[in-house]
């Protein structure tokens, strides 16, 4: 499975129908309908509360304010429930986040709110339910949001019948497994009926197809995502032209092949994310037309030929993936340029060259600079960029020590040196990092001794430790106790141990432990 280029996506959030909230009663517009009432607490009836089926730590059983007594019989000021003003029929329902269990079926009272204008069911378990065809009873609906909420199967034909709606989101971030499929119809049929889409998000949905053209059709689309879709063939060029596309992804199709276009300055693209494809062809010099770019992801394609300096002419980018199997040259010194950067990743590119530029980067919070042939020591602009939260140069070719100036780096969270040259003893000022969650330092020459007892006084949040494969020496005479921080990953292979580390008596959420080749003798303590 590939690294995607985000795993939270960095500066878009697809929208999906915004949270209406809570309508108030006003004098003289009418109260809800009796009967839509009721479907309401049907349907509330049919699932059940269960904290577990949202992922939001701030998700809350909506429905909890949903009763039938003489003082909140007006469903229209139900959270989440919204009504029109004059006719009094429920038109948006936002149960996003709602900690929602159950299966929904055709027999569904939902569908008897057949005036919803918007509906919102992400973030919530529906148990791997189908789309019911019933879909179709919403032909009012302009914004469908079903994402993150364990549908699956296939899409209903029934709702690409849907032809007012302007956004649908269906996606599941999980590129493990498909949920949902759009096969028969396809995304030929989605594009020729829903001609008013101005967002359409379908990350992860199992399509298994070509792009079609007619999607250049689609005028008002702002937004289109179809990640990880399994999509084949050559991506139609004219999509790229859309006059409204600001933000389009299509990474993680890996027999997906396109070719990028000449880029016009009317372009309102803010979004371009293309890893794990095979794009190929030359990146053109008019790629510096984005002038509202802030996020290209490139890494692991197949484009060929040198990066265009005018591409280090978008001051606005602020996160950039680039990996440079198949480019000619190293990546230009005017890096320096990007002075909003934010994240940036680079692999398998010569970078040596462009060090010292990057120490104009001081609003980067993540660096990765990874099988890039950086050699000599670790650079010392890295340890001016304070921001930092995320720092990788592993599988490099650097040497020397760890920098004492390390403690400068006070916000970093994640800390990957692994697969290097470096020698001499871990410094102390390492242990003045308090907010590491992980640190990896293996595969190095690094000697001396650890305290594991220190280490994990100051490293309260480290959830990863690996220090596998050093010259170094590990104190693991530590202070076991219910109160330690819950390990997920510990790799102390060839840590010259003679026994087994006291402190993993308590250790219940470990996922990876990696002890190999050390000379620890004995039963493996209980």
């Amino acid at each position: 499975m590939p690294k995607t280029d985000s795993a939270s996506y960095p500066g878009r959030v697809i929208p999906g129908p915004q949270r209406p909230g809570t309508v108030r009663v006003r004098t003289g517009r009418p109260l809800c309908h009796h009967h839509e009432r009721f479907a309401l607490l049907n349907f509330k009836q049919s699932l059940v509360i269960n904290q577990t089926a949202s992922s939001d730590p701030s998700a809350y059983p909506k429905v909890a304010s949903w009763k039938l007594d003489e003082k909140d019989r007006d469903c229209c000021s139900w959270d989440g429930v919204k009504c029109n003003e004059d006719t009094g029929h429920v038109v948006e329902l936002d149960l996003a986040s709602s900690c929602l269990y159950g299966s929904i079926n055709s027999t569904s009272s939902l569908f008897q709110l057949v005036h919803l204008q918007r509906l919102s069911l992400f973030d919530n378990n529906v148990n791997f339910s189908e789309i019911p065809s019933e879909i179709l009873n919403f032909s009012r609906l302009t914004h469908l949001n079903l994402s993150l909420s364990y549908f699956s199967g296939q899409i209903p034909a029934e709702l690409l019948e849907l032809s007012n709606l302007e956004v649908l989101d269906l996606s599941f971030n999980n590129f493990d497994n498909f949920f949902l499929k759009l096969q028969k119809p396809g995304l030929a049929t989605l594009a020729e009926n829903l001609t008013n889409l101005e967002v359409l998000n379908l990350i992860n949905v199992n399509i298994s197809s070509t792009v079609p053209h007619t999607l250049a059709n689609l005028s008002s689309l702002r937004i289109l995502s179809l990640n990880g879709c399994g999509l084949q063939g050559e991506f139609p060029q004219e999509i790229f032209q859309l006059p409204n596309l600001q933000f389009l992804g299509v990474m993680i199709n890996p027999n997906l092949t396109g070719y990028l276009p000449q880029f016009q300055k009317s372009s309102p693209l803010e979004d371009l994310r293309l890893s794990y494809t095979r794009f190929s062809g030359k990146i053109p010099d008019s790629i510096e037309n984005l002038e509202s770019l802030s996020y290209l992801g490139i890494s692991d394609c197949s484009f060929i030929g040198k990066i265009p300096s005018s591409l280090f002419n978008l001051t606005k980018l602020e996160y950039l993936y680039l990996s440079g199997d198949r480019f000619l040259d190293e990546l230009p010194t005017s890096i320096g340029n990007f002075a909003s950067l934010k994240t940036l990743e680079i692999f398998s590119m010569n970078s040596s060259g462009t060090i010292a530029a990057l120490g104009n980067l001081t609003q980067l919070s993540s660096l990765t600079i990874s099988g890039s042939n950086l050699v000599g020591e670790i650079p010392s602009v890295f340890m001016n960029l304070t921001q930092l939260t995320h720092l990788d140069l592993s599988k490099n070719q650097l040497t020397g020590h760890i920098p004492v100036e390390i403690n400068n780096l006070t916000q970093l969270q994640y800390l990957q040196f692994s697969s290097n040259q470096l020698e001499g003893s871990v410094p102390s000022s390492i242990f003045e990092l308090r907010n590491l969650e992980t640190l990896d330092l293996s595969f190095n020459n690094l000697n001396g001794t650890v305290d594991l007892n220190m280490l994990f006084l100051s490293f309260k949040r480290l959830k990863a430790l690996v220090l596998s494969s050093n010259k170094m020496s590990l104190l693991t005479s530590t202070t076991s106790s219910t109160n330690m921080q819950k390990f997920k990953i510990i790799g102390l292979r060839s840590c010259n141990l003679s026994e087994f580390p006291s402190f993993l008596h308590n250790q219940d959420q470990l996922m990876s432990l990696d002890l190999s080749s050390n000379k620890i003798a004995g039963k493996i303590p209980e």
